[in-house]
């Protein structure tokens, strides 16, 4: 099974998921999530498939989440308003966003990643 990560090279956490991943021997494709974002259409995509509510999907410790004020309009907007949010700049997303295409993981939590990802 391999598995796309969207992750940002200077983030420790996904250093060590995608540490953890070539451990486990997953194959994976990386895509720079600043350089590159996922479309609004992508993360409308990965938030059906994962389940999380969509506020999940915001880096809310992120600088730029703070400057951009986006707390009360996290909890007032629409989801397709926040799926172009996200996509419009990939310091806003939660890293590492981790899919094979049937199942989505944000973050990296060792005991999820093995519960998900463990092959």
């Amino acid at each position: 099974m391999a598995v796309d990560i969207y992750s940002y090279p200077a983030c420790s956490t996904c250093k060590k998921a995608e540490k953890w991943l070539e451990a486990q021997e997953v194959p994976f494709t990386k895509h720079h999530i600043v350089e590159s974002p996922p479309s609004a259409e992508e993360i409308k995509k990965l938030h059906h498939i994962s389940g999380y509510p969509i506020q999940k999907f915001f880096n809310t410790s992120g600088k730029k989440y703070r400057e951009m004020g986006l707390k009360d309009k996290v909890k007032e907007a629409d989801n397709e308003e926040l799926y172009d949010i996200l996509a419009s700049d990939g310091m806003l997303i939660k890293r590492p966003i981790v899919t094979d295409g049937s199942q989505v993981t944000l973050g990296f939590k060792e005991a999820l990643f093995e519960e998900t990802w463990k092959q």
